[in-house]
């Protein structure tokens, strides 16, 4: 049985300050969560909100989990708003139906595969290097994930994996405004998808280990359901690469009555 967690942090405490600074550190800090260890179930999170007062995580596991070490340690012991919240998830997935439309929010990596990055990084020239020195024989190259980076790039990786993720992205509800009012172009309608936030992270997986770096991105729109079994998996196991790290928790909300607009 899944379950959606609401976790909010202190970003006054030194140890909430340690975990939001590094997706590493906050994912080990998740997985402490879970009463079998090792974990092996599909953790999914993302940061929801994150202000000089207060964080908030989401945290999507397949087994009922504990946020009290979370709490005590970098939250709000005892205060009001402090607990987490956890609530089931299966009455959300029942409620996926075909045709059906909800608001949705997703932070994903959006990146591509090529052979050869332009700009490579020092892991992928060490990979690089390591391909070219083997036999011709034993040569079978692989592709190297990259970032997407501009806002129509991210756009139209959403765009294209919509079908295979079992939803459509419809086209947004445009209002013409009434003759005479109209001060700029008329409004065209598009996509009913936006981007609300872009970010890139940087932090170490390791002490004096090599940085990592994240281009990451927080799509906000309206979905229809086109396949119930692909949007369920969708939900529950995550869309886009780097999962431990915050990455590919797709939420669902009552469709929203307001046209949302492309950004």
């Amino acid at each position: 049985m899944p379950y959606l967690s609401k976790i909010a942090l202190n970003p006054r405490r030194r140890q909430a300050l340690s975990l939001l600074s590094s997706p590493h550190r906050l994912h080990a800090a998740i997985l402490a969560g879970l009463a079998v260890q090792p974990v092996t179930e599909r953790i999914l999170w993302r940061m929801e909100n994150s202000t000089p007062h207060r964080a908030e995580i989401l945290v999507l596991t397949e087994s009922r989990p504990s946020w009290q070490h979370l709490v005590d340690e970098a939250g709000w012991p005892g205060a009001d708003g402090g607990e987490p919240r956890i609530a089931d998830y299966t009455p959300l997935l029942e409620r996926i139906a075909l045709g059906k439309e909800f608001g949705f929010r997703l932070t994903a990596n959006p990146v591509q595969s090529v052979p050869h990055p332009t700009k490579p990084s020092e892991r992928q020239n060490a990979r690089l290097k390591e391909h070219t020195e083997q036999p011709d024989s034993a040569r079978r190259p692989r592709g190297f994930r990259v970032a997407h980076r501009t806002a129509s790039q991210q756009l139209n990786w959403i765009l294209t994996r919509a079908e295979r993720h079992g939803f459509a992205i419809p086209q947004a509800h445009v209002h013409t405004p009434a003759p005479g009012l109209t001060t700029g172009p008329t409004p065209t309608s598009g996509p009913a998808v936006s981007i609300t936030s872009r970010d890139i992270l940087r932090f170490h997986k390791h002490h004096n280990g090599p940085q990592v770096t994240l281009s990451t991105v927080t799509f906000e729109g309206r979905l229809q359901v086109t396949n119930t079994s692909a949007l369920r998996t969708a939900l529950l196991q995550g869309i886009g690469p780097a999962k431990g790290y915050g990455q590919g928790l797709l939420t669902l909300a009552p469709a929203p009555e307001a046209a949302v607009t492309n950004a």
